[in-house]
C-alpha cells in the first residue's frame, strides 16, 4: 500500500474555481545543482482556501503531490519530468519541484 494518501478528486465546480486563479500562478526561473534542475511554483495565497483540506498536511503545507494531482487537479503546467518534492512551511502556497538532469 502506498504511503501517499491521495486527496479526493475535485468536483467540476471546485476545479473551475481553482483554475480561475491559473493566470496568477508564478513559475520561477530554473536553477540547478549537479544532480537536479529545480523551480518553484507560487500559487496565489487567496486560492488556498478553495483547495480541500486533504491536499494539506496537519502542518498546513501541501502534501507531496503526484504529477496527476498538481497537473490535473491544481492546473499547474510544466514540461514533463518535474516532480513535486517539498513544501516550505512558512510559505505553504509555494510548491518546490525538481527533475533529474540525466
Amino acid at each position: 500500500m502506498s504511503s501517499h494518501q491521495r486527496p479526493r478528486e475535485l468536483s467540476p465546480q471546485e476545479k473551475e474555481r481553482i483554475y480561475s486563479f491559473r493566470d496568477k500562478y508564478y513559475y520561477s526561473p530554473r536553477y540547478s545543482d549537479d544532480q537536479y534542475e529545480y523551480r518553484h511554483v507560487s500559487l496565489p495565497k487567496e486560492m488556498l482556501k478553495y483547495i480541500p483540506s486533504d491536499f494539506f498536511t496537519d502542518k498546513g503545507t501541501f502534501k507531496i503531490l503526484t504529477e496527476d494531482e498538481w497537473r490535473s487537479q491544481l492546473g499547474i503546467t510544466q514540461s514533463l519530468g518535474w516532480a513535486h518534492y517539498e513544501c516550505h512551511a512558512p510559505e505553504p502556497h509555494i510548491l518546490l519541484f525538481r527533475r533529474s538532469k540525466n
